[in-house]
């Protein structure tokens, strides 16, 4: 007889992950969905909870921070968290095909991409693809109002930046949020104690 299946989806998705990332803080993740009758399910079609863009960072797998398994979240990744063509297209096919009604944009502490731009180690990457994620950094609005950026607050507003990028974005996105079909969060996730600090 398989393991009956913990099902965490009786709340909305962002209080998922919220009590989610309670448990694996408190050291009592429940590792719902991780079995065979779950994958065969899935084979049927997936419905995740949401989208959450975050980093490539290994310390940062968001299915294990919000304690969720196969299927429960559409996630897309990549070094400094980094919305390009690509991943906007790979959200959106989530919110318009999938059905998914929050969008989370998930920066780290101590983002390597975000500390090589703060370092302006262009030298270094003058003629390799990590210059393309920097110039990329470099150039985000939020980041350039900042005076006096720490590592900190330069992860923030890299966080920001997606977010708003995200809320402008057009065709489909800007108008589910308007609509409140949608919602776009930010939050940060500490990697020396595995909290995640939601922005609102």
């Amino acid at each position: 007889m398989g393991c009956k299946e913990k099902s965490t989806h009786s709340n909305s998705p962002l209080e998922e992950l919220k009590l989610g990332n309670q448990r694996f803080l408190t050291g009592s993740p429940i590792h719902p969905h991780e079995t065979l009758e779950r994958i065969r399910a899935l084979k049927k079609g997936q419905h995740p909870i949401g989208v959450i863009v975050s980093c490539s960072d290994s310390r940062v797998p968001p299915e294990l921070i919000f304690d969720q398994g196969l299927g429960d979240i559409f996630s897309v990744r990549t070094a400094g968290n980094v919305i390009g063509d690509y991943e906007l297209g790979s959200i959106e096919y989530a919110v318009e095909h999938l059905g998914c009604k929050l969008i989370l944009v998930l920066g780290h502490q101590d983002c390597g991409a975000v500390k090589a731009y703060l370092q302006d180690t262009t030298s270094h990457y003058r003629f390799d693809h990590i210059k393309h994620l920097v110039d990329y950094i470099a150039k985000e609005e939020e980041e350039r109002e900042l005076d006096h950026p720490t590592l900190a607050k330069a992860v923030e507003a890299n966080m920001l930046h997606g977010v708003h990028l995200l809320s402008q974005s057009e065709p489909i996105l800007k108008s589910a949020l308007q609509k409140k079909q949608i919602a776009i969060v930010g939050a940060l996730y500490d990697i020396g104690i595995g909290k995640v600090e939601f922005s609102h």
